[in-house]
């Protein structure tokens, strides 16, 4: 009875030949075969408010409530609202984006977005602390539309080796920080583009959401290339899109509800680059700051310039 209770194992399959189907015998192809077929994909309107929402707050709005906000609350010799802002960025960006990854529809290489979201994490934190001292520097008279070396609070300090530890500060800031910060993040996202692709022409097809949340979106982006000075980097990351998205159709693939709002808020961001540009095209001391072909202003860069001499001269009147 005891013998008869016991379970038999399941019979061992002969050598060579082939194995039933089942939990029991997992094909060693199987898994990749599951991972190529193409599954539903909604849009993620959650995601996609909350990532819209919080690049507006956190990001954008930093500087302002660093300026808004009274100077007794938030000390020069300690952080500012921005910084807490930005240190808040710095921690739901990286979920954010890591939640997009897993609802994509395709199996995405897990091992080069977490190498891109380590990069993004360490580019952002540089990029928290130089980006602090060079806003705190605004009540000392820092001028974001000259240079560092032509700021008249910098350009008579003693010794003269200080103006090269400012400049150093500046390349942490503007240019170390913001590559190891914006590379990943544009990394990510035409990562997440590429599995947004199906052959079902009714997913192709963006809700009323979706278009209401394109502006927000597509604003954002124009202040981050135009802030981050990272037109090159977007405008290949664009082109990229393009390109496959060209690819993708040859073999009957169109975009899912997801990859054309990225794709037209990417659209959108160019229209208003072009829009910036042409705007402030005559501008000579803006002109003077951003020489060479590529000229796309700073938004803070033109607040420091025009926006303050206008408050500087209601003041005075």
């Amino acid at each position: 009875m005891q013998g008869s209770a016991r379970r038999r194992p399941f019979p061992a399959a002969a050598p060579g030949s082939p194995q039933p189907p089942g939990p029991l015998y997992p094909g060693r192809h199987g898994a990749g075969k599951n991972e190529d077929t193409f599954k539903t994909s909604q849009f993620h309107l959650d995601l996609w408010f909350y990532f819209t929402l919080q690049n507006w707050v956190l990001d954008f709005g930093r500087p302002i409530a660093m300026i808004i906000l009274p100077l007794e609350w938030f000390p020069l010799n300690k952080p500012s609202a921005g910084d807490y802002f930005h240190m808040a960025y710095n921690v739901i960006t990286p979920f954010l984006l890591l939640k997009l990854i897993e609802r994509s529809p395709k199996t995405l290489p897990r091992s080069m977005v977490y190498v891109s979201i380590i990069m993004f994490v360490m580019g952002a934190s540089i990029h928290l602390v130089g980006d602090s001292v060079n806003h705190r520097l605004i009540f000392s008279g820092y001028q974001h539309h000259l240079s560092v070396r032509e700021n008249p609070i910098i350009k008579n300090l003693k010794p003269e080796t200080l103006i090269d530890s400012f400049e150093l500060l500046y390349y942490y800031d503007e240019y170390l920080g913001h590559s190891m910060w914006y590379i990943p993040f544009f990394l990510i996202l035409f990562i997440y583009f590429t599995g947004c692709f199906t052959p079902v022409e009714d997913e192709s097809r963006m809700p009323v959401a979706a278009l209401l949340l394109m502006g927000p979106s597509s604003l954002y982006y124009w202040y981050l290339v135009t802030e981050g000075q990272i037109f090159i980097l977007y405008i290949f990351t664009f082109f990229a899109m393009m390109a496959l998205v060209m690819h993708q159709k040859r073999k009957g693939l169109v975009l899912d509800s997801n990859g054309l709002f990225l794709f037209y808020s990417f659209i959108i961001t160019l229209v208003l680059i072009a829009v910036w540009v042409i705007w402030l095209w005559n501008d000579k001391i803006l002109r003077k700051k951003y020489p060479g072909v590529i000229y796309i202003p700073e938004p803070w860069a033109f607040y420091t310039l025009h926006m303050n001499n206008l408050h500087a001269g209601k003041e005075s009147f």
